[in-house]
């Protein structure tokens, strides 16, 4: 008898999915079955609307019809315009979708125009924005995209010889799993921390430093004590720290405590872990033209060396900003979308609050990279 009467709720409520899915269907579904597309995309007949557009299809990864939409088309090949989006090497780029497309003229008259296009990307790493400048032409009351390729640089043969320090960890036995260790953590300790509140919560920034002599891979723990003795929260820096830190090195940290107003806090608990790992000193990414701007809009802005004879495919800029008395007032950072190539600068932009950046004195910036051939974060 239940197993009737479960055999009938199953049925009757595949029924009103189905009927939902046809009445409502969604979006993305719709558009891949050729109709419906009032909801994805809309007519080119402005700027903005062939940019989106062209946006959806990249989210999608419809590359056959977001390349045949292209005004420029004849200029490359539709594989260029893919690995434009998705990346040459192994990056971040490669493993991201496209989340968003922001717009904002620039400029238009009756036959062109251009415009910002800001693709907003999300990894499992975190989030990270490319801004291009397009230009479009207008066809007949549609509007269409030069697309701007970026071109991969060619890297010349050379050799570059290889001169840095390694450090390797011999276990006590094969068994041994990765952080159960039987010898004492490496010293770390916190140099500076203090909160800071935001309309989005509460926010532990600081410099954590490894005061040994061996490589150490690292993570900050904090807990909030509220004023009645009871726990707030408990949260870690997960993408706002460099994991790995060589001896005597600095990350900054920043971790993030949501729907938390500071009155709420009578204490912080902070718990700085360690752990003994192998890493080298390579590969060295130099920073270069760091400029750090106020106005009209607050970032640091620089680019990016790879000085080592190995790609990098994932790099990761933090900026600590400090006051005149050499507090922090902000951690921020950005994920590199493309791999680094040997001797070949790639720009980078890190953002600042608006309300913060009259109190910012001077700054210092660290690049945390990864390798499939190299060592960890």
């Amino acid at each position: 008898m239940k197993g009737a009467l479960l055999a009938l709720v199953m049925t009757a409520a595949t029924g009103v999915l189905l009927a939902i899915g046809t009445i409502w269907p969604v979006p993305s579904a719709v558009y891949y079955a050729g109709g419906g597309k009032g909801t994805l995309l809309s007519a080119a007949s402005t700027p903005e609307a062939a940019v989106q557009n062209l946006g959806v299809r990249i989210r999608l990864h419809d590359w056959q019809r977001a390349y045949s939409s292209l005004a420029n088309k004849a200029q490359f090949t539709e594989d260029a315009f893919i690995h434009d989006l998705t990346g040459y090497n192994l990056s971040l780029r490669s493993q991201a979708s496209l989340d968003s497309v922001t717009v904002r003229p620039l400029h238009q008259s009756a036959d062109s125009a251009d415009v910002a296009m800001t693709l907003h990307w999300f990894t499992v790493m975190g989030p990270f924005d490319e801004t291009r400048n397009v230009h479009l032409v207008e066809n007949d009351g549609r509007w269409q995209v030069d697309w701007p390729l970026y071109k991969q640089p060619t890297v010349p043969p050379q050799v570059i010889p290889v001169n840095y320090l390694r450090w390797d960890v011999i276990y006590s036995g094969s068994a041994d799993q990765w952080g159960a260790q039987d010898v004492a953590g490496p010293n770390v300790r916190i140099v500076d921390m203090r909160p800071v509140n935001r309309a989005e919560g509460v926010y532990v920034l600081g410099e954590l430093l490894n005061n040994d002599v061996v490589p150490a891979w690292v993570t900050v723990r904090a807990t909030l004590v509220g004023k009645d003795g009871k726990i707030l929260g408990r949260e870690g820096a997960f993408d706002m720290i460099s994991h790995r830190l060589l001896p005597k090195e600095v990350t900054p940290f920043r971790i993030h405590f949501p729907n938390v107003d500071l009155s709420q806090v009578a204490s912080i608990r902070m718990h700085p872990e360690a752990i003994l790992i192998s890493a080298s000193a390579d590969p060295v990414v130099e920073i270069l033209n760091q400029k750090y701007s106020a106005l009209p809009i607050a970032t640091l802005t620089g680019q990016l060396s790879d000085q080592s004879g190995q790609t990098v495919s994932f790099a990761h800029v933090l900026s600590t900003f400090y006051d005149s008395n050499g507090n922090v007032v902000w951690v921020s950072g950005r994920f590199i979308g493309r791999a680094l190539l040997p001797q070949t600068p790639v720009n980078f932009t890190v953002p600042v609050p608006e309300d913060l950046a009259r109190r910012i004195t001077s700054e210092r910036t660290i690049v945390a990279t990864y390798s499939p051939k190299g060592v960890t974060l």
